[in-house]
């Protein structure tokens, strides 16, 4: 099964994420944001990072548009860039343990300013769970 699919966008980048699990699909939407912003170049990990998130009336898009906003917000503020993720999702409460590097190691990193709702949807399907998300570059 494939993890995630980048999609066709006019200004922005667009994705797709696939997983068996709901955690599974924040997981892969980290490795989709790492390889954007990489242009699919190997990020070390030497560091890890931990965070929750809450949404209180169990909203999943805006579960996942916190959590990417996080992953920017490490990059941005932090001079971290996360590679991977391990998720945990119960009743609305996302825990999140990131590893990555520092950013400034690494080249000709791409940039993301922001998440967007944009097209943004995560739903379960017959074969497990997917999501969507767009990003303003």
């Amino acid at each position: 099964m494939k993890k995630f699919e980048f999609l066709e966008h006019t200004a922005d980048i667009k994705f797709r994420v696939f997983g068996k699990t709901l955690a599974e699909i924040f997981e892969n939407s980290a490795l989709a944001v790492s390889e954007y912003l990489t242009r699919g170049k190997k990020i070390k990990l030497k560091k890890k990072k931990q965070f929750s998130l809450i949404s209180s009336e169990n909203d999943l898009n805006l579960l996942l548009y916190k959590f990417l906003d996080e992953l920017i917000f490490f990059l941005d503020a932090e001079n971290f860039l996360v590679s991977k993720a391990k998720v945990s999702i119960k009743n609305g409460h996302l825990k999140a343990v990131v590893f990555g590097d520092r950013a400034s190691d690494y080249k000709d990193l791409d940039h993301i300013k922001a998440a967007t709702y944009s097209e943004m949807y995560v739903k379960k399907t017959e074969n497990g769970w997917e999501a969507q998300a767009v990003m303003d570059v």
